[in-house]
């Protein structure tokens, strides 16, 4: 049974759905683009300026502005292997806003402001920053990842206060930078004590409930050799032949995790090489190369540490079989990571989001896994707080060209998080 208030919100959305679609355009409008991952910067700051002015519209009680910094991150990094360090910070900080309600229970919505640059652009139907309503889409740069769920969020308050429901639970939000950097926004917030009692990652999830993500490790594997001129072929180390035995090493390695892991919800573990560079001239052998991979890995059935050691043992191990890369063993570091997720599914706030979806929208909602990683993993494995993954979009649409997300998707999200606040209150 649907709570009191479904139909209130239902038709507070249609009347003023013009006003959210609108808040949501402006939003797109602003470039908040990182710069090389976060590492070289990022353009956030007038994006948060603007939901600054959106909060204040609103009235919140309160709102603050966090710079990101590097010792939150070095602190992060030193207690919960978590944490990219050595990115510029210049004019990036996290906004935090809070609603005041009938109780002191909370719920917080999480979303980040930044998203990557546009790609392709000749392939775009329009000014990527200029988004558009195109017929049942709102198309735009970062709509999907993940401008439309943030902001879907925030308009979940502006509809409860334009239907004039008193909040009967506090709202907050943490909006952040630095997540397509690796989530250092949301890390250094949780490293400033930001909480609540239950948060809502609001990533796209294509009306489906992410309650477990895979985690993460990029790998750079570095492979030396010895250059000559091709026609003095044997004189030489081909560095990219050698490059290519390493890769057949860890083919192996995804084959053994293949065989040996399974999660009822999530893809099993794998490696990609994502980026290989070497050589100079087809008439030289390459005395350098370089493979860049990244590595998904199963939530409580593997560990970061596990994952790291067996792809450099299986990486060295080849190296003895090879008597120049026995004796010139590859470099191998790291340079991202991100720990996986995986939310209890008999936890009130799982039971309170199931009933709101079904306020919603009539229908049950379906629980799954994502082979992305995100922000929930933060909330749920660092502060401590129950944690759900929830937004419109499709991961599909994220870093895609003509990105969208449809007006029933954005929509939609608005309503089932103006009655989580109201199942959230409701759940003993």
């Amino acid at each position: 049974m649907a709570n009191k208030y479904s139909k209130q919100i239902e038709d507070t959305i249609e009347k003023n759905k013009q006003k959210y679609i609108d808040h949501l355009l402006k939003l797109v409008s602003i470039d908040t683009h990182d710069i090389g991952h976060g590492i070289e910067g990022g353009l956030e700051g007038n994006g948060q300026e603007y939901l600054i002015q959106v909060f204040e519209e609103m009235h919140a009680d309160e709102i603050q502005k966090d710079p990101l910094t590097e010792e939150a991150i070095v602190k992060c990094n030193e207690l919960y292997n978590e944490g990219n360090i050595g990115h510029n910070y210049e004019n990036r900080f996290n906004v935090y806003a809070t609603i005041n309600g009938k109780s002191k229970k909370s719920i917080l919505f999480n979303g980040h402001i930044d998203h990557m640059p546009a790609d392709n652009l000749e392939h775009w139907k329009i000014d990527p920053l200029k988004p558009e309503v195109i017929g049942d889409k709102i198309t735009g740069l970062g709509v999907a990842d993940m401008k439309a769920g943030l902001m879907a969020g925030i308009m979940a308050s502006m509809v409860l206060q334009d239907a004039g429901i008193e909040f009967p639970v506090t709202v907050k939000y943490a909006t952040v930078c630095d997540e397509e950097g690796g989530g250092n926004g949301s890390l250094c917030a949780a490293m400033n004590g930001v909480k609540a009692d239950a948060v809502v990652v609001c990533e796209p999830t294509n009306y489906e409930l992410i309650v477990a993500h895979m985690g993460w490790v990029f790998f750079q594997v570095e492979v030396s050799g010895i250059a000559v001129h091709s026609g003095l072929k044997l004189a030489g180390v081909n560095a990219i032949e050698k490059a290519g035995i390493l890769m057949e090493a860890i083919d192996r390695l995804e084959h053994k995790w293949l065989l040996k892991y399974k999660h009822p919800l999530l893809p099993p573990p794998s490696s990609n090489v994502g980026v290989i560079y070497g050589g100079e001239a087809g008439s030289t052998i390459p005395d350098y190369c370089c493979f860049k991979t990244c590595v998904h890995y199963l939530p409580n059935l593997m560990s970061r540490e596990q994952v790291i050691k067996e792809y450099t043992d299986a990486i060295y191990e080849r190296c003895q079989g090879d008597s120049w890369l026995k004796e010139h063993m590859p470099k191998i570091t790291t340079y991202q990571q991100g720990n996986p997720f995986e939310m209890e599914l008999d936890h009130p706030f799982v039971g309170a989001f199931k009933n709101a979806y079904t306020d919603a929208l009539g229908k049950e909602v379906k629980l799954v896994g994502s082979p992305a990683g995100c922000d929930s993993r933060t909330w749920h494995n660092i502060v401590k707080c129950p944690t759900v993954q929830y937004g419109p979009g499709s991961l599909e649409q994220c870093h895609a060209v003509n990105e969208f997300v449809t007006v029933d998707q954005y929509l939609d999200a608005i309503k089932i998080y103006a009655n989580l606040i109201i199942e959230w209150a409701n759940e003993e």
